[in-house]
């Protein structure tokens, strides 16, 4: 049983509260930032920033904790919402971390990371794949690609809908993808629905992984697989440890993330459901000369190619200051709607947190699993 309630569905006042804050997702990145409606951007702010406003690791109680897992769907749109523009815009159409290696540009080591997954899950173009949490759908884009699959993208965020169909018409992809509005704790699908599920770094937003991972188990036909990166904990955190608390505290918040879990969680959620993990690794920790986490660092020396240089000057700790601080600047003239520089601060502070949880040993974005559901 998950220990969050599941969220009220309402669509239709998704939807109409999206296309009034973003209009019609056609424009992204940080030129969409500037042209927000003022009170939904304001709506979107309070409904996210409440769980955490005059808090802190030390401060928050069980029943802030609660409240934050029992308003998940709630917390990732609103999250959503006021962060697209600004990771389209850094970091590029696929939201995620990857491996990288010497000589290797950014966007070829985040493709080879979509690819790498779809190769150790067996996806062909015979199939039909699921994209649990797809983003603006850069994986789902890139995967089809790779495999020739068809690929259906879920979501709950109707905005990164807008943008996801908005890329698929532009690239002359819309008969091999599709994206669609769910809540992956409830999903609206059939028993045995797909071939393969798949995602990416987004069931880290579940209230509860063995809620989210049923769902998984349900829609997927017998003998079918499913990959999954996910965000977890290691064996080394320990939730009584001030320091550990902090950083996974900064994590959560910068990354609209109602609770992180550890590894152990994830695995015997896993199994809870039925799933047989074939593959488990963390990709993390394989010995790359490269971290993952090299462009929040602000570290020159893992600049591969001159995009790089460009990516590097968006997200390292200059760039990411540079942003917040002209963002301060075109909110506080009446450009920027208000709220902006609010969410570039708790942008900040998660990839601070990030590194800090990586180079100590505590946090893994690429836990990866690939599992079975019997025949």
């Amino acid at each position: 049983m998950s220990t969050a309630k599941l969220a009220p569905k309402d669509f239709k006042a998704d939807a109409e509260f999206a296309k009034a804050m973003h209009g019609s997702g056609e424009r992204g990145g940080f030129t969409a930032v500037l042209s927000k409606n003022r009170d939904a951007q304001q709506a979107a702010v309070d409904g996210y920033f409440k769980h955490w406003d005059n808090k802190g690791p030390k401060e928050e109680t069980e029943e802030d904790k609660q409240a934050r897992l029992d308003d998940y769907s709630s917390l990732t749109k609103h999250y959503y919402n006021l962060v697209t523009d600004f990771y389209e815009y850094g970091w590029g159409s696929s939201f995620h971390f990857s491996r990288y290696y010497p000589g290797e540009a950014f966007k070829q080591a985040t493709a080879r990371h979509e690819h790498y997954l779809a190769l150790k899950m067996g996806i062909n173009e015979n199939m039909k794949v699921l994209d649990v949490g797809c983003g603006v759908g850069g994986p789902a884009r890139e995967i089809h690609r790779f495999t020739g699959a068809e690929v259906v993208g879920l979501n709950n965020n109707d905005y990164q809908i807008s943008r996801g169909n908005a890329y698929a018409k532009k690239f002359g992809l819309e008969n091999k993808l599709s994206f669609v509005k769910g809540d992956f704790m409830q999903m609206d699908f059939p028993d045995n629905s797909f071939d393969a599920v798949y995602a990416i770094e987004a069931t880290v937003h579940a209230p509860d992984l063995a809620g989210v991972y049923g769902e998984i188990y349900r829609v997927l036909k017998p003998g079918g697989t499913f990959g999954v990166y996910e965000w977890v904990l290691t064996d080394n955190y320990d939730e009584s440890n001030a320091r550990h608390r902090e950083i996974a505290y900064g994590i959560e918040i910068g990354d609209g993330i109602p609770k992180m879990f550890k590894s152990e969680v994830a695995e015997a959620a896993l199994k809870k459901v039925g799933f047989e993990i074939v593959h488990q690794q963390d990709m993390a920790d394989v010995g790359d000369k490269i971290p993952w986490y090299y462009p929040l660092t602000g570290d020159w020396k893992y600049i591969q190619t001159l995009g790089d240089f460009f990516t590097f000057c968006r997200t390292s700790k200059f760039g990411r200051m540079f942003t917040m601080e002209a963002t301060g600047l075109l909110e506080k003239v009446g450009v920027a709607p208000k709220g902006s520089k609010k969410v570039t601060i708790a942008l900040e502070e998660a990839a601070v947190h990030l590194v800090n949880g990586a180079k100590e040993g505590l946090f893994t974005p690429m836990m990866l699993y690939v599992c079975k559901k019997a025949e």
